[in-house]
């Protein structure tokens, strides 16, 4: 089953269990976890999961393959991984195009060089993931603030990852515009070379302004302005597609929240009603 183009979904954080649980009907479309923090947990915790995944349509965001690591990808954790979609009924998975162990976890993740090297080397992992979880997976663009080494640029590298890796691209607005204000590109330019066949969501977050020439991708705070002005460009410039809204900490009250899933559906509404494409079946299951 796939999630409606024109769909806007929300981060399913234990803080916020209570309150998705008793949410007004069609506050949001879709939730995303990340099932590295869910596979095995029961109890009162796993209870509440599978009750949400029941009632609405439920997305993963993974967080700790490492496609980008040099480690041996844990095919036993992509095993649980594929039970865990497959009990869930999980429409599009995802994951990061970085890295995040090294003879054990970093808990952060690092960016990859930017390298015909690095090319091969993560879209060979991306595809053995594809293979064992049997499904098409998107990647993620990641914000970054220091570059290992670029043999071509990020837009190029991501574009050279999609195509060897024949794998989708959850893109994430708000890293671009990280990136575009920390490195001095264009964002608009950036968006307007990622491929539209390939792009199965998109995701918008708050971030920190730390200066004028430096933002922090935090997760904390409301989404800014500049941000949803981008996603909307990318709306004219690719279509409609499943859209998350990203908060980790600082969770306010849930019906704050949602005020911004509703600015996602008021864009979505306006890029259709313009005559913007809106991408059938989205995303892949």
């Amino acid at each position: 089953m796939d999630l409606p183009s024109a769909s806007a979904g929300l981060g399913l954080r234990r803080g916020l269990l209570d309150a998705l649980r008793t949410a007004p009907a069609g506050a949001f479309d879709f939730l995303e976890c990340a099932p590295d923090n869910w596979i095995g947990v029961g109890g009162a915790l796993g209870e509440a999961l599978a009750e949400l995944s029941s009632r609405h349509p439920l997305a993963c965001h993974g967080l700790s393959l490492s496609l980008g690591g040099p480690e041996p990808l844990d095919e036993g954790f992509l095993e649980r991984t594929r039970r865990f979609l497959e009990r869930h009924r999980v429409p599009l998975y995802s994951e990061h195009l970085s890295y995040c162990s090294d003879d054990g976890q970093l808990y952060d993740l690092m960016p990859l060089p930017f390298t015909e090297e690095a090319v091969r080397h993560v879209a060979g992992r991306i595809a053995r993931v594809q293979d064992v979880l049997g499904r098409r997976i998107a990647v993620e663009n990641v914000s970054y603030y220091a570059a290992p080494w670029q043999a071509m640029d990020e837009a190029d590298f991501v574009l050279a990852v999609l195509e060897e890796a024949d794998c989708d691209l959850l893109l994430d607005v708000n890293n671009v515009y990280v990136n575009a204000v920390n490195h001095g590109y264009d964002a608009r330019a950036f968006l307007a070379r990622m491929p539209s066949a390939r792009i199965a969501s998109y995701h918008v977050a708050g971030h920190h302004d730390e200066a004028a020439d430096l933002k922090i991708d935090t997760h904390g705070a409301e989404v800014r302005d500049d941000v949803w002005e981008l996603l909307a460009e990318a709306y004219r410039l690719h279509g409609v597609r499943p859209t998350l809204l990203e908060r980790d900490f600082n969770l306010p009250p849930l019906h704050e929240l949602l005020e911004e899933v509703q600015r996602i559906r008021s864009l979505q509404a306006m890029a259709v009603g313009q005559g913007m494409p809106a991408r059938a079946g989205a995303a892949h299951g």
